[in-house]
């Protein structure tokens, strides 16, 4: 349920399950503002391309490089399917490791989940895969980061969520 708060809390940061001040208070007023539009974003266009500005900043763990500058998201790996019959936005990132025997793809794609779940405004369905043919274990790697109670397992390790927080922290 804290994903689902951390969207509606319009970027501010959580601890610990409380809301910034001045967001919202009580649990209808988050109801209340789950259905209005203007946390749904415009369009596709739009959706895509600030899915693409979150993913591009998170840093390398083993490099100091971004993800960007190493071409392992590239703005055509965003897509955004057809929404579900509850008009829930389905997005579909796709990212390519450095080579074919990336022994972190699997934190990569544990980033790439945290950050946009933790930044996307809108309410959507989040499928992260490795490009087709560009790992040896793709498919195992694809199980584990699609994984809900996995991601959970994972987070709850207080080295691999530092190393996680290092990667998706921002530059200021």
């Amino acid at each position: 349920m804290l994903s689902f708060f951390r969207k509606l809390s319009i970027g501010g940061k959580i601890k610990d399950g409380i809301l910034p001040d001045g967001v919202m208070s009580t649990p209808e007023e988050l109801l209340k503002v789950k259905n209005q539009s203007t946390l749904i974003l415009k369009d596709e266009t739009e959706l895509k391309e600030s899915v693409y500005d979150l993913l591009r900043t998170i840093k390398d763990p083993e490099k100091p490089q971004t993800l960007e500058e190493l071409d392992v998201v590239y703005e055509d790996c965003v897509n955004v399917c057809e929404a579900t019959a509850k008009g829930v936005s389905v997005i579909r990132v796709e990212f390519n490791p450095t080579v074919p025997h990336c022994s972190l793809a699997t934190l990569i794609g544990l980033c790439i989940r945290v950050k946009l779940e933790r930044q996307l405004l809108a309410l959507f369905k989040l499928d992260i895969y490795i490009k087709e043919g560009a790992h040896s274990t793709e498919e195992e790697i694809n199980k584990q980061i699609n994984d809900k109670e996995r991601i959970a397992a994972a987070m709850e390790n207080p080295n691999l969520r530092d190393l996680v927080e290092k990667c998706i922290q921002e530059d200021e």
